[in-house]
């Protein structure tokens, strides 16, 4: 299910933030990080709450006084809580609640190993929102796309596109 991380966490952060600023790609990261536990033996300590609170106080206290630091990596701890929630990792409250109620975690299969199915439209939903949000966010034009890879930003024209700007008071 990895376009369906990686898109979802895009869009749903792009659409909720409605900021310019942030490292989105730092979101996407943090969406997919908990994968890395395929490798294991099953699901661990980033399939559970405390991970991603964990590093939000990280980045919190490491990038004190720092704000474009601060603004850059905190994508990577909202994109560990949409992991969460698009995995449906919060459905099974042994793993999710870990270690509140107890420190042994059962052996089963990572959430996200769904039937073959499942993960197939999963994957499709994901690239059509994936081609939705290129084609939303101007990503075909050369120098917004590098903005993308190169800072992971948006360009602010394409932010919030389909309302009305607010005006801001200072």
């Amino acid at each position: 299910m990895f376009f369906w991380f990686l898109a979802l966490s895009f869009v749903l952060v792009a659409l909720v933030f409605d900021s310019p600023a942030l490292d989105y790609r730092m979101v996407m990261l943090g969406s997919v990080l908990p994968m890395v536990e395929l490798l294991a033996d099953g699901p661990w300590a980033l399939h559970t709450l405390l991970a991603p609170l964990v590093v939000l106080v990280a980045v919190m206290l490491v990038t004190r006084g720092r704000r474009l630091a601060r603004r850059r990596w905190l994508g990577l701890p909202i994109g560990l809580f949409l992991f969460l929630v698009l995995d449906g990792a919060w459905l099974r409250t042994d793993l999710f609640w870990w270690p509140a109620f107890g420190v042994d975690v059962a052996s089963s299969d990572l959430p996200e190993f769904k039937p073959l199915a499942t993960l197939i439209t999963l994957e499709v939903i994901g690239l059509v929102v994936g081609a939705w949000a290129f084609r939303r966010y101007g990503l075909a034009d050369r120098e917004r796309l590098r903005l993308f890879a190169t800072q992971g930003r948006l360009d602010r024209a394409q932010m919030g596109a389909d309302r009305p700007r607010r005006h801001r008071r200072r």
